[in-house]
């Protein structure tokens, strides 16, 4: 019903930079947030970044990126970006883009993208 694309991951030096896109499509009535996780090997996924879709679009960022990742979004478009500076070793791992949407006015589900490889190497 409702399907998120992902792209601009890749491969890239420590201190470099990458923009993450995410597209949200199908069955849109409307969405509340949208987010970004990873998952690097042998760890649990975690929430990067989050933007919510009303009022002013208010952001929350996991310590590790404050300052160095922006998220933003066009709602109009139902996407969302992420734009990574200073990128890290550390920050090597599979993204997923997350939204929760609601297909009518009374029902709402979560949706996860397939993933993008993020890896942050010389």
């Amino acid at each position: 019903q409702v399907q998120l694309v992902e792209s601009g991951g890749g491969l890239v030096q420590p201190g470099g930079s990458l923009r993450l896109s995410c597209a949200a499509s199908g069955k849109i009535f409307s969405i509340n947030t949208m987010a970004w996780y990873r998952q690097a090997p042998g760890k649990e996924r975690e929430l990067v970044a989050s933007i919510t879709s009303t009022g002013a679009g208010s952001t929350n960022y996991a310590d590790s990126v404050k300052g160095r990742f922006t998220i933003s979004s066009v709602n109009a478009k139902n996407t969302v970006y992420l734009q990574m500076n200073s990128l890290e070793p550390d920050d090597t791992a599979v993204y997923y883009c997350n939204a929760m949407v609601r297909t009518t006015y009374m029902s709402s589900l979560e949706v996860w993208g397939q993933g993008t490889l993020v890896t942050v190497s010389l």
